[in-house]
């Protein structure tokens, strides 16, 4: 077959469209880049406002992190003792709260015992943390194992901070426990930071 042999106006409008369709193209490929581009949070400085939470590039604010319950105070406080509760009294102690005898006492009143309610919020806060999926297939055995075991024993054993509560369970009872006093040493202190006073409380 003989080559085709075009006219030279023919080849020149189709160089012409040809250029134009290169044109388009990177047009269009410039657009496509922009869109796949994070938005930039500085417009909105202007207004303080950094970014619009959801959107790319605006700042990504991370939950607060977990304190200890006897930390907290006022409000605060009650909110977290109040979540605590439903779940030892939802969950732990109805899955796992053996019966009450005098070697495994329980305490129906167990939020005024200030050591148990640490104790029972930090394995709450473990069980949070052993629950998410990022912990594993073996998160939850590893909450059974080095966290429920250890945390009830101590709380439940037979001198332990519950010992004077109910250890029948047809009979409930609640009693608080005295602690250590003071050091020497601490009561020395205190007696010291009274003495400057002494005088003006006799002369009053």
């Amino acid at each position: 077959m003989e080559p085709v042999r075009l006219p030279d106006s023919n080849l020149e409008s189709i160089e012409a469209s040809v250029r134009k369709l290169m044109e388009q193209t990177a047009d269009q490929g410039r657009q496509l880049d922009s869109l796949a581009a994070p938005v930039d949070p500085s417009p909105y400085a202007a207004f303080g406002m950094p970014g619009f939470a959801g959107m790319p590039g605006a700042p990504v604010q991370a939950p607060p992190e977990p304190r200890p319950i006897l930390e907290l105070e006022g409000e605060e406080y009650e909110d977290e003792l109040d979540a605590l509760t439903d779940w030892v009294d939802g969950f732990l102690i109805d899955t796992y709260g053996a019966e009450v005898t005098t070697a495994a006492p329980w305490c129906r009143q167990w939020q005024e015992h200030d050591d148990v309610v640490a104790w029972l919020h930090a394995l709450w806060l473990a069980y949070q943390q052993h629950k998410d999926p990022e912990a594993g297939p073996s998160g939850m055995a590893v909450w059974h194992r080095d966290f429920l075991t250890h945390c009830l024993a101590h709380v439940r054993a037979a001198g332990g901070p519950l010992s004077a509560c109910q250890t029948d369970p047809d009979r409930e009872a609640h009693r608080l426990l005295p602690g250590p006093t003071p050091s020497k040493r601490s009561a020395r202190a205190a007696e010291e930071r009274q003495e400057p006073n002494e005088p003006d409380r006799a002369a009053t």
